[in-house]
């Protein structure tokens, strides 16, 4: 499970098991939990983030998400 980055506490990751999904992110904090699509920027699933937080987390994933989907290409041979 790659962690890519940990920015105010919150885990920023993909799971082995994802490959057969298209490109995502996992941000996990406190018993939270957001996955968000690398490709079209659209969450996929929130459990427990109020907007507030989705808004500024989803503002850290824009601004890697060229990089993270590299990653995520590699990790999986793509």
């Amino acid at each position: 499970m790659p962690t890519l980055l940990i920015w105010n506490g919150h885990k920023f990751r993909f799971y082995a098991l994802d490959m057969d999904e298209p490109p995502h992110v996992h941000i996990v904090k406190d018993g939270k939990s957001l996955k968000v699509w690398l490709l079209d920027l659209a969450v996929a699933q929130n459990k427990g983030y109020n907007e507030r937080d989705v808004a500024r987390l989803m503002a850290v994933v824009a601004q890697r998400r060229s990089e993270w989907i590299g990653v995520w290409n590699d990790f999986f041979g793509l």
